[in-house]
């Protein structure tokens, strides 16, 4: 057994369901301090935040991944128990196989041997570790970046464990994501009988119009490397209970994925002037849940596509698409941030699971990215 799997496999035996970490950050703390590896936690309000550095100089690379996963799902549909990793069909089995405890094994025994083969290795390489990601993610990675930013320490290059691939390993490489703006409005009426229109005001008819307008607006073209933006209602609700009675108010849920062609400011003020226009007596709550992020091509996507190439043979394609990571709060102090990771086919599902021999080949991909970026000789 590799030295990847069998820490992978280590790592789902152990039931860190969010926010709890199960001792898995400490797990990897101890057996990385044997390869000089320094440990500093920032805990806050329960969550389990871990920092291991190596060495000190610039530049810094740090892989970002979290050790937390989401709940399991109806047990009786899966296959076998999600804590117990099991090898089936070239495949290895269990909850955070794929998200994203695979991807942390193969960078910690990437940094592990990358240290081994290359004790005197310019700059330094870190791993920061959170039992907050697939939480509300407010106590995570977000904390070390504010301690962080208090004491004006940088990270020079930033690579995020996610499940990016689609089809094969190394097909998709995440240099970017959009930006999250969320909306809860409130739409109030005058609630009546059924029977008598003209004496109440429905407030899911006043809504129905201005829906429409926001449904179909666009809101800008994107860009090279980002989609349009999108609007979504995510939840619709109004009424009583009672078949004959006009609701009072109606409440909708929405949020907008947006490029960094419309500012937050600017998509909150044409929302609210389509609900001006349409007369609604309402209330608006907005909650910025991300900014986008965007790494163009350079050192660190250079050196990792670089890296898929020649272990894999693919030429990765860039992509902002799909939702948010904690990659956004890590380019607050990183300029260069990427994802990378395996595929992402059956994350959050029953019986979720990753190729085996994706996980050594993960590992061999960021092990060659570190020499890219930090050994001279391999870099020329």
């Amino acid at each position: 057994m590799s030295a990847a799997l069998e820490l992978a496999k280590a790592l789902i035996a152990r039931a860190s369901v969010t926010p709890d970490d199960a001792g898995c950050q400490e797990l990897i703390a101890r057996r990385l301090e044997a390869s000089g590896f320094r440990a500093e936690r920032f805990d806050r309000n329960g969550i389990s935040n871990l920092w291991l550095q190596r060495g000190s100089p610039r530049p810094l690379i740090a892989f970002l991944g979290h050790t937390d996963v989401v709940p399991t799902g109806p047990l009786d549909q899966w296959h076998s128990d999600p804590f117990v990793p099991e090898e089936r069909d070239g495949c290895l089995y269990g909850r955070g196989s794929a998200d994203m405890k695979s991807s942390v094994a193969a960078f910690v025994v990437a940094a592990e041997q990358f240290a081994q083969a290359h004790p005197g290795h310019a700059g330094s390489i870190a791993l920061l570790l959170t039992s907050d990601e697939e939480g509300p993610a407010t106590d995570g990675t977000v904390a070390v970046v504010e301690a962080f930013q208090a004491r004006a320490q940088w990270v020079d290059f930033g690579l995020v464990g996610e499940p990016t691939s689609t089809r094969l390993l190394g097909d998709t490489i995440k240099n970017g994501r959009r930006g999250s703006l969320s909306g809860r409005l409130l739409v109030r009426g005058i609630q009546g009988h059924v029977a008598y229109p003209h004496l109440a005001r429905n407030p899911l008819h006043q809504l129905a119009p201005a829906l429409t307008e926001l449904a179909s607006t666009t809101w800008d073209e994107g860009d090279r490397f980002f989609p349009p933006t999108t609007f979504q209602v995510s939840n619709l609700h109004a009424g009583t209970g009672a078949a004959n009675v006009i609701p009072g108010q109606c409440e909708m849920h929405f949020n907008l994925r947006f490029s960094p062609a419309t500012t937050p400011p600017e998509l909150r003020r044409r929302v609210e002037s389509i609900l001006d226009r349409h007369g609604l007596s309402y209330a608006v709550t907005w909650t910025l849940g991300a900014e986008p992020f965007l790494t163009p091509p350079g050192t660190l996507v250079d050196a990792l596509s670089r890296s898929i190439q020649e272990l894999t043979g693919q030429q990765p394609q860039l992509s902002t698409s799909g939702g948010t990571s904690d990659g956004r709060f890590l380019a607050r102090i990183c300029e260069q941030v990427v994802e990378f990771g395996p595929l992402n086919a059956t994350i959050h599902q029953v019986n979720e699971c990753v190729r085996i021999q994706d996980i050594d080949g993960l590992k061999e991909i960021y092990q060659r990215t570190l020499e890219l970026l930090l050994v001279s000789e391999v870099r020329a």
